[in-house]
């Protein structure tokens, strides 16, 4: 996400090289193309039903990223006969480490001061950020990108941890290789990176599974070993620094073959005509791909699947579309460069896309509390003003001295005239520097706490009946199979559901009611659950069902599970509320429907209660807090006569 193109040119020398070798020119196409980047990646994350495959700009940023840091590598050789590793880091850690530590420290101080529940989980994150690692530390903790429940303010961070290891190990293989290579000779090496990045897309396909990703009890296919750790397969692959290298590869190889100064001289740079059909095509693909792309999708009846064509070729092919428009935007004759994507509006944008990136889902996630919150048009314009204005003032009075060089030449000046500050000055700087150091202490000393969601499911579990160990696994044997289990009894009330109804389980527990719920259930599971009871008949009067919350639902899949229980007198069937997710809709549509089929069923209607009370929920909406639980349980009672 980090702005590369920016280069020193010599006075009184055209801006395509200079007498003691090539520079890489400043490029306001490239610019363009980062905000197109950054663009795609903050609308994905304010909503992802309005570009689903938005994130894929950060797969654009990789190979951005890997062309001109290869370009740069290769110029300073053809410039001064060697690279020099010490200055290329000073400059990479200039560009990029105050954002980041102002992000670091600004989000710890908003915890500390406003979010102190959330400080112990967020230690890990932090640490992890301060030393580029956030990838790793998110697979082996099983911080799932694509996890909806969670206050991850850091999560981001993955992307920036892939780039940094990147600028750590390329200077290094680069140093290496340009040794003993010529000019003349640098396609061969451009051949070379591809392959690489060919190989790397052909990995991820085989360590791709394809189907349902849940637990590693109920789905152990879709889990690895790494290190003796079971962790997801695409967490793993779509977090990975290796196998998300391809991206960076192209790019690598792109500026091995398709440098600026030998453009110029060279045929190439007479005219870019074919080269602006070119990218324009590259562009239409990477918007049909953000369009039509997703890192997971629902399944009707099965739940999240990763999204096969993502990790089957689909982000080498989102590189190979880059290097199409990367193509047509550095050559010194196009239009499309010049004057679409390299418009004042997009070139602003990409000069800021840094920043943009880091600040954005952090202020997203201090207003909504849960990843998978959608923003809706009000909330994301009044975020993006914040955004802007931090952004902004970060840009210009953070960011761009510290990279110039000017934050230090006036801390110099202002030592030469004695250094002194005013005491009221020096009071005010004082005590404003107890709140970060307050903040910081209050991180290392923090208690683990997991946030509110989790920690009342978990709080819950033990209030459960759960008759999972007795059962066969699914699409093992038949769903209607019988077991030889002993009677024990009618249940007077059995309630069956998943998380949402998991959360109440305690409390629906202490007035008598057998609650059998579970995270992330699907209906169909409930099958096996009712047969299972049928046949040891224990079913009493009255069933209650709360499912439909885990995504996109058959209407025969819900007749089903009603099937073995036309003969329980009382069948309470809850409706969903699932906002802004397309499951509440269709799912609502078919319960509601369904006592004009089962003349024992009745609706609860959960979410026409619910609808009015915001206060009843936790951060995303779906859980019910303290007080939305006394009502859920409370409207339980009442339907089933209690």
């Amino acid at each position: 996400m980090s702005n590369q193109g920016n280069t020193r040119t010599v006075a009184g020398t055209p801006a395509w090289g200079t007498r003691r070798g090539p520079v890489v020119p400043y490029v306001p196409g490239l610019d363009g193309l980062r905000a197109l980047a950054v663009v795609a990646v903050i609308v994905y994350h304010a909503n992802r039903e309005w570009l689903g495959g938005g994130f894929l700009g950060v797969e654009v940023f990789f190979v951005i990223s890997g062309y001109l840091i290869t370009l740069l590598l290769i110029a300073e050789r053809e410039r001064q006969g060697s690279v020099s590793l010490g200055n290329f880091w000073i400059r990479r850690a200039r560009r990029l480490l105050p954002a980041l530590f102002t992000l670091l420290l600004g989000t710890v101080v908003y915890c500390a001061m406003f979010d102190r529940d959330r400080l112990g989980m967020l230690r890990g994150d932090v640490v992890a950020g301060v030393f580029y690692v956030s990838n790793w530390f998110q697979v082996w903790s099983g911080s799932s990108y694509t996890t909806e429940f969670a206050f991850a303010p850091l999560r981001h961070l993955w992307s920036l941890a892939v780039e940094e290891q990147f600028y750590i190990i390329w200077p290094l293989v680069m140093f290496v290789l340009l040794r003993r290579l010529r000019a003349k000779t640098l396609p061969v090496l451009g051949v070379v990176f591809s392959v690489g990045a060919i190989a790397i897309g052909v990995y991820t396909a085989v360590m791709y599974r394809t189907g349902v990703i849940d637990t590693i009890q109920k789905t152990p296919e879709q889990f690895m070993s790494v290190f003796g750790r079971q962790v997801l397969r695409t967490d793993f692959l779509y977090l990975g620094t290796i196998t998300r290298a391809s991206g960076l590869l192209l790019g690598a190889a792109l500026a091995s073959m398709w440098r600026p100064w030998a453009i110029r001289r060279g045929r190439a740079g007479a005219n870019a005509n074919a080269l602006d059909v070119l990218g324009i095509a590259g562009l239409a693909a990477l918007g049909f791909m953000c369009w039509k792309f997703r890192d997971v999708v629902s399944v009707v009846d099965e739940g999240q699947h990763g999204y096969d064509i993502l990790y089957r070729g689909g982000l080498f092919a989102v590189g190979v579309a880059t290097l199409f428009a990367i193509a047509t935007v550095t050559h010194p004759r196009s239009r499309l460069g010049k004057y679409v994507i390299g418009t004042p509006v997009l070139v602003w944008i990409g000069k800021r896309s840094y920043g943009l990136y880091l600040y954005h889902w952090t202020i997203f996630q201090a207003y909504r509390k849960s990843a998978g919150t959608a923003l809706n048009a009000k909330e994301f314009a009044a975020l993006m003003l914040i955004t802007i204005a931090v952004t902004e003032v970060s840009y210009r009075f953070i960011e761009t001295p510290i990279r110039t060089g000017t934050a230090l030449r006036s801390y110099r000046e202002w030592r030469a005239l004695g250094g002194r500050l005013s005491p009221p000055i020096s009071v005010g700087l004082a005590t404003l520097s107890v709140v970060p150091i307050f903040a910081v202490a209050s991180l290392v000393t923090a208690s683990v706490m997991p946030d509110d969601i989790t920690a009342n499911l978990n709080a819950n579990e033990g209030a459960i009946t759960s008759i999972a160990p007795t059962l066969p696994a699914m699409g093992t044997l038949p769903m209607a199979t019988t077991t030889t289990a002993v009677p024990k009894g009618k249940i007077a009330v059995l309630a069956v559901g998943d998380s949402v109804m998991l959360g109440s389980a305690k409390k629906l527990a202490a007035h008598g009611i057998t609650v059998d719920a579970e995270k992330n259930r699907q209906v169909i599971y409930a099958l096996q659950i009712f047969n299972y009871y049928k046949s040891t008949n224990e079913l009493g009067d009255y069933v209650v069902i709360h499912l439909g919350t885990n995504g996109i639902t058959k209407k025969a899949t819900f007749e089903r599970i009603l099937e073995p229980l036309k003969n329980v007198p009382h069948v309470v069937f809850l409706t969903t509320r699932v906002p802004r997710h397309a499951s509440e809709a269709l799912n609502n549509a078919v319960i509601n429907e369904l006592p004009a089929t089962y003349p024992n069923v009745t609706i609860l209607d959960w979410y026409s209660l619910s609808k009015p009370h915001p206060e009843w929920f936790s951060s995303d909406g779906i859980h019910p807090n303290k007080v939305g639980q006394d009502n859920y349980v409370a409207a339980i009672l009442s339907a089933v006569g209690r």
